[in-house]
């Protein structure tokens, strides 16, 4: 079986249906990728990725979707794509059928067998096949993002020199996955960080390279003249 995978054509969306992991995983299962050149792009997967996991480059996602026996993708498909899908293929996709009427029966003319992800049940058994809980993760984790970006003042408590900061006040409107994400950016938890002052870095490298402290390039340093031998 070939499985295709093609560019998002939708405008703003820079998600991808496959990532190189799961090629590889396809791949070990004995399927043949075919993915679109440029797919994984905007984010933020190479070419070279695809194709060390074991995916086929192919230009033209005409030529992806006329050829895969599976297409998977991320948004609904346009018409365009959809006459280009062969009869009898599959197809992997948020669709969002009730909004998309029209997308259906183009599927159902061309004679094409689609799956909704967003249809599948949220149960135990199906629960490697959510695809909807990462997403929902991701939109909360985003909005608490944008909200900070767009209010006026600081989210956490800063004490500074100048005076204090009082946290924000966040409000979240649902405590579902999304709503629980949000929760938890906006609640700041601790994270790991580290931190480095390149300045001691560079000057240790510097008095290395000049045979130790006292020469550095021959300028004056730690009071030795630059004459010094």
């Amino acid at each position: 079986m070939k499985v295709g995978v093609v560019k998002e054509t939708l405008p703003g969306e820079r998600r991808v249906a496959v990532v190189p992991d799961t090629v590889a995983k396809l791949v070990a299962a004995k399927l043949e990728v075919a993915i679109q050149a440029g797919a994984g792009s905007e984010a933020f997967y190479a070419d070279d990725a695809y194709q060390k996991a074991g995916g086929t480059l192919v230009p033209e996602a005409r030529a992806v979707l006329s050829q895969a026996d599976a297409v998977l993708k991320v948004q609904p498909p346009s018409q365009d794509e959809i006459g280009a899908l062969k009869s009898g293929a599959i197809l992997i996709s948020f669709l969002q059928p009730s909004a998309h009427a029209d997308v259906v029966k183009a599927l159902a003319a061309q004679k094409v067998t689609a799956f909704s992800l967003e249809l599948v049940p949220r149960i135990s058994r199906a629960q490697s096949m959510d695809a909807l809980s990462s997403q929902a993760g991701v939109a909360g984790y985003k909005a608490v993002l944008i909200a900070a970006n767009r209010l006026g003042k600081f989210f956490p408590l800063l004490i500074t020199a100048a005076g204090t900061v009082t946290p924000s006040r966040v409000l979240v409107l649902g405590a579902g996955v999304a709503g629980l994400q949000a929760i938890a950016t906006a609640r700041r938890p601790r994270r790991q960080g580290r931190g480095q002052e390149p300045g001691r870095q560079l000057r240790r490298a510097a008095f290395a390279g000049a045979g130790g402290p006292g020469r550095l390039c021959g300028s004056a340093v730690r009071g030795v003249p630059p004459t010094a031998a």
